[in-house]
Order: C-alpha cells, then structure tokens, then sequence
C-alpha cells in the first residue's frame, strides 16, 4: 500500500489562507479593485487620502469626512525629539529601508497606546504612522546628506508634504499629482509577501508596530517591494535607448532574471501600470529628458514579443520616481509610505476574526537517532 504524497505548494502558491473585503483582482475584468473600486478610476478621481480612507473605512468619504481625516493626518506628522536623535545615530551607509524599519520600531516603543491592541487603539496608531512615516523617511535621508530635518508643515496634502518633507519645497503641480497617483497604485494589494507577513504576526496577538515593522522587513526584497530601485538601476546600467533591445537579448542568453516584469497574479498584464505609466510618460514631459521612458518603452516591447511577459508596477514607478528627483534608495520607503494604508486595514481585519496563522511542513530530514557518544562521532 503507497502512502499518499503531500501536496506541497512552494510559496504557497494557490492557497486560499483567509478572507478579505479590503481588495481584489477582478478576473472578469483583470482590474484591482479597493473595496470594489478600480483602483485606476481612484487614481484618476481621488486624492491619496481618500483612498486611505476608503481602505480603512470601506467606503469612500464626504467632504466633512474628509476634512477631518486630513486634519488629524496633518497633526500628527511632527517627530518626537527622541526619534530625531536616534535617526541621526543611524549609520550614513544604512539604506533607507533599514532606517524606516528601525524609526518604525522605535515608534512603538514610545507610542503612548503601545500595549493596547484594540481596534479603537489601532486604528488611531494607523494614524500616526500615516502621518510620521514620511517625516521619519526624508529625517533619515537628509541625515545621510549633512542635512537638518525639515519641519512639517500641516497645510499641505500628504504628496505635497513628502516633497516638502524631503526637498523642502513643493514642486508643480503635474509632479505633485503624477506621486498621489503612484502612492494610490501602491496601497494595497491583497495577500502579498508584506501583507502577509503582517496578517501573521498579526495573528499572534501583536501590535501593529510589530506588525509594520515586518512588512518593511518583507517588502525590502527585490523580488518584493525592492524591485522598483532594481529597474531603475538596470535602466541605469542600459544607458542608452539604442542599447536596450542588445542588453535585453544578453538577459535571455544567461536566463538571468529582468526585474520589474511578471507578476503572479495578473495574467494579461499589471492593471496598475497603464495609469502609472501615463503619469510617467507627464513626468518625462515636464523634466524634459525621455531617454529612460523610451528605453521602458522598447524593453517592455522586447518582453513581451520574446516572452510573452508584461511589465508590473514597478516598471514605470522607477523611472517616474527619478524622474521625480528622488534618488534611488528612496523608492521603496516611498512604497512604505502608501502601503502603511493597506498593512493597518489588513492588520484590522484580521484582528476581527482572528486565528493563529501556523502552517505544517512536511519534513525531509534524517529519520529518528540515537546520540552518539563523542568517541563515536565522526
């Protein structure tokens, strides 16, 4: 009699953990949708902080409502002074995600509702780390440069307010707008490695620090989050739209990975990436420089007549965010910024109807032993 073999699903890869109400991807329409929004149609109509609120609250907000989840957005941004002495202890070479992860940690610890787990307390935690994120990411990066940290300035919306926080100024508004747009692309994005990763430690009965702080630790990978700087460097290392399609057929020689492409989820292409990519194409126009938007352009061409592979978000999002001004190791904290809306509305979920998320394994190791005496060992 044969023993039945285990059905073991690396990456977990078809399993259904949980249920959801905070988004999908439609397969009728291969949309992601947030609370049943496209999320394309929240791009082009809403500001970031409707989508944020929408995630948190399942429904779109009025314009009263509205203005009080701006306002207590904007008065929560400032950083204690505590915070600001430990950013500057952080190592100059440390990357930006190191330190949002580490601001992050530190911000649970002196968080004045850091043992109370309910969903009231929770929530108003998802608040100010909303509001905060953004000022510790720029205290950060600034302190790499020899810069003193920019104060917040409460009248300005959250994309207004990177800017300000980063550069200190507010650029145009088509760059302004082209940012909300990637921070609303960026949100959410159902069960992936972050979310997931949150979800879990979730389920333990832990904080939404803690559990934020392992969505950054997940989001890092390049295969994750980090996988919008890795195509900017390799548009960086590209150089020239003449050089593309060659460089691309080296890629395919060595079967080397080309980040920024497939995804495991869309089928027929990213639906977040038309919407991106127009705002990336406006930010070519408004900087005046189209070499990387044209190098996108013919290795996105290439992959998909060679591999049948489309783009996915983080195509576009690189060039855009450079193009943007920000430097490279920016582009995932950014990431962070946005998707604190959708780690703290999956957190609060699961929360509601929770259960311990511990998944078997099937072992492969060496049968039961006896210890061996150490004048038998080897």
């Amino acid at each position: 009699m044969s023993e039945s073999k285990t059905d073991i699903r690396k990456g977990l890869v078809g399993v259904v953990a949980d249920v959801t109400a905070v988004s999908k991807v439609m397969p009728e329409t291969n949309s992601l949708t947030y609370r049943g929004y496209p999320v394309q149609d929240l791009a082009e109509n809403c500001s970031f902080e409707e989508v944020a609120y929408l995630l948190w609250n399942g429904e779109l907000p009025n314009a009263s409502e509205l203005a009080d989840f701006r306002a207590e957005e904007a008065a929560e941004r400032a950083l204690s002074p505590a915070l600001h002495e430990v950013i500057r202890a952080f190592p100059h070479g440390a990357h930006p995600m190191d330190a949002i992860r580490t601001a992050v940690s530190f911000m649970g610890m002196e968080d004045p509702e850091a043992g109370d787990v309910s969903e009231p307390a929770t929530r108003r935690k998802a608040m100010r780390l909303l509001a905060k994120i953004p000022g510790a990411i720029a205290a950060a990066h600034r302190a790499t440069k020899g810069e003193a940290p920019v104060a917040a300035d409460p009248s300005l919306s959250f994309a207004e307010s990177f800017f300000h926080l980063v550069f200190g100024r507010v650029p145009q508004p088509e760059v302004v707008k082209a940012f909300d747009v990637s921070l609303i692309l960026y949100a959410e994005h159902g069960f992936n490695a972050s979310t997931f990763t949150a979800r879990t430690i979730t389920s333990t009965g832990a904080d939404l620090h803690g559990a934020v702080v392992g969505g950054i630790a997940a989001l890092k990978g390049p295969l994750h989050g980090g996988a919008n700087e890795a195509v900017m460097h390799m548009l960086s290392e590209i150089g020239d739209p003449a050089r593309a399609v060659e460089w691309l057929q080296s890629r395919f020689d060595h079967r080397a990975l080309v980040m920024g492409f497939g995804h495991r989820v869309y089928k027929n292409g990213d639906s977040r990436v038309p919407t991106m990519t127009k705002y990336a194409e406006r930010m070519a126009e408004v900087v005046g420089d189209r070499r990387w938007m044209e190098m996108s352009r013919l290795l996105a061409a290439e992959m998909l007549a060679k591999k049948n592979i489309h783009p996915n978000l983080d195509f576009p999002a690189g060039p855009a965010y450079h193009l943007m001004g920000f430097d490279i190791p920016l582009f995932t904290p950014i990431f962070v910024a946005s998707r604190i809306t959708g780690w703290a509305a999956h957190v609060i979920e699961q929360s509601a109807d929770n259960r311990l998320i511990r998944p078997l394994s099937e072992y492969t190791g060496a049968a039961q032993r006896s210890v061996p005496s150490m004048a038998h060992r080897g």
